[in-house]
């Protein structure tokens, strides 16, 4: 058996720049990858897919997991199982992690291919501290910085999809602070809001949303407030930037 850590990706800003005639989204991001990982268990030869850990729950066994994609993609065989310790849902990179999890296992580091599965796999292949920019098969790496953030991701699942289509309808808005897809996040689920102000009132700093969200961020270690913001069902962890 070997096994491959899937570090989530953290994105630090993040700015849609433009839309493609196929409907892509270009962005230009800065993204770091974190110490909270998924882990997965792979044994050769095997076969299938299964999922544990303390966010198994509602992660897809069939086709449509990444996992199984990306085996396919580089043409191996495996069974693999799945640790998920990382949030789904909530704009941290979890499928794309293991989707680039499996291309490390299969020693492959083609970024084209990596693109192809998803816009977040090429940077959680790369992995450190970059800047990503196209649909995210544009990766520039960046000097490593030591950094710590409180990550707290709401009871609440957001589509990706959902929120580039809100943001398409309300006319490409730029968002005030380091997030553009933020308002288009709050349209789509008005919860985040409540959870914005709830962190605000914790912490005294305003939250960044990661990526299209469900999860926000503040910089530093915030283990004073953590119990505050546990007590509405989040998931709150203070997370530290890897370079890897």
């Amino acid at each position: 058996m070997t096994s491959i850590e899937a570090p989530a990706k953290l994105t630090r800003s993040l700015r849609v720049v433009g839309v493609r005639e196929d409907g892509y989204h270009l962005l230009d991001a800065e993204v770091v990858v974190l110490d909270l990982a998924d882990e997965l268990r792979f044994t050769s030869p095997g076969d299938g897919l299964t999922v544990t850990g303390p966010f198994a729950a509602g992660v897809p066994v069939d086709d449509s997991n990444l996992v199984l994609r990306a085996l396919a993609a580089v043409g191996r065989q495996a069974a693999v199982e799945l640790v998920k310790r990382i949030p789904h849902g909530a704009g941290l990179g979890g499928g794309s992690a293991d989707a680039a999890a499996v291309l490390r296992w299969a020693g492959v580091s083609d970024l084209g291919l990596a693109a192809s599965l998803g816009a977040d796999v090429p940077c959680c292949l790369v992995g450190g501290r970059m800047r990503m920019r196209g649909v995210g098969e544009v990766i520039d790496p960046l000097p490593f910085e030591p950094l710590g953030v409180t990550l707290v991701v709401p009871p609440v699942v957001v589509s990706t999809p959902a929120v580039y289509r809100a943001w398409d309808d309300l006319g490409g808005p730029q968002g005030e602070g380091a997030n553009d897809l933020e308002p288009a996040a709050l349209v789509v689920e008005p919860q985040l809001r409540v959870w914005r102000e709830r962190i605000r009132e914790a912490t005294g700093a305003v939250p960044v949303m990661a990526g299209s969200g469900s999860a926000w961020f503040v910089d530093g270690d915030r283990d004073d407030v953590l119990g505050k913001l546990r007590d509405g069902g989040a998931f709150v962890r203070v997370a530290r930037a890897v370079d890897r």
